[in-house]
């Protein structure tokens, strides 16, 4: 055996050595991911249904916000309807606390697929990814929702129209919102890993950057529930910010391809 042997054994095999498995296999572990994801939320939702009623209030201020005088109460229409809103804010609260976790599962999915140095970015990819999911609900809650809707009451009329808003509508358009902000800001974080796993690369994002601007302005106006282009470019430049950093993130990580074979010359 020659001597280079005992360090090749020792040495850690690449992922595409080791044992594959099925494709059965992987949608159990998929399954199993999903399950522990949804077991994460509902324990979520066990802890935001003691504050269930704290929480609806503190939603509910910037819409109260931008209400005249007098008329800060929202309206419901059916009995039911408070109990209706107290259940959506306790699915909603239960994915927002759940997020690390789900996070979590989600990188034990792809785990496997990486190289032990790959793997060891297990820890900024949570904590990043769980900031910058929080820190988007914030930018949404603190800036683009005290904004979003005194610029769309503006559109009605005050000598034809009064605002009578339901709970129930303004809870569902806050939520997504915040949602929405939140799995945006998401954006370096899923980069870097269709990086790392092969999916993209910086090449590839740079050449379709324009294309890219585009489709986020487009999102961006998709999520924002105003036309106008302050709440526009609340959610469009942070978009396009955190595309270029993705950029920067799929170089530094991106998984490194073989070099082409090239042909022999003569001496």
């Amino acid at each position: 055996m020659s001597p280079a042997a005992p360090a090749a054994a020792a040495a850690a095999p690449p992922p595409e050595q080791e044992v594959k498995l099925s494709f059965l296999d992987h949608l159990r572990e998929l399954r199993k991911r999903l399950l522990l994801s949804i077991y994460g939320i509902l324990a979520g939702m066990g802890i935001v249904g003691f504050f269930v009623g704290e929480i609806v209030d503190k939603l509910m201020e910037p819409v109260r916000a931008s209400l005249p005088a007098g008329a800060q109460k929202l309206v419901y229409t059916s009995a039911i309807e408070p109990m209706m809103v107290y259940i959506k804010v306790a699915i909603y609260g239960g994915v927002f606390v759940a997020a690390p976790w789900v996070l979590f599962q989600l990188w034990q999915f792809i785990a496997p697929a990486l190289y032990k140095k790959e793997k060891r970015v297990v820890v900024p990819f949570l904590a990043w990814g769980t900031f910058l999911f929080y820190g988007g609900a914030l930018f949404c809650y603190f800036l683009v929702l005290p904004a979003a809707f005194p610029a769309m009451l503006q559109f009605a009329s005050s000598s034809t129209m009064a605002p009578m808003l339901s709970i129930s509508e303004q809870l569902g358009l806050v939520t997504a919102m915040l949602l929405g902000f939140g799995l945006v800001f998401e954006y370096p974080v899923i980069i870097a890993f269709l990086a790392m796993v092969g999916l993209v690369t910086a090449g590839f994002l740079s050449k379709y950057r324009r294309h890219a601007i585009v489709l986020n302005t487009f999102i961006a106006a998709v999520i924002t529930p105003t036309g106008d282009p302050l709440n526009l470019a609340l959610m469009a430049v942070p978009m396009c910010l955190f595309y270029e950093v993705g950029i920067v993130l799929a170089r530094a990580l991106g998984k490194k391809r073989p070099a082409a074979p090239t042909a022999l010359t003569r001496a």
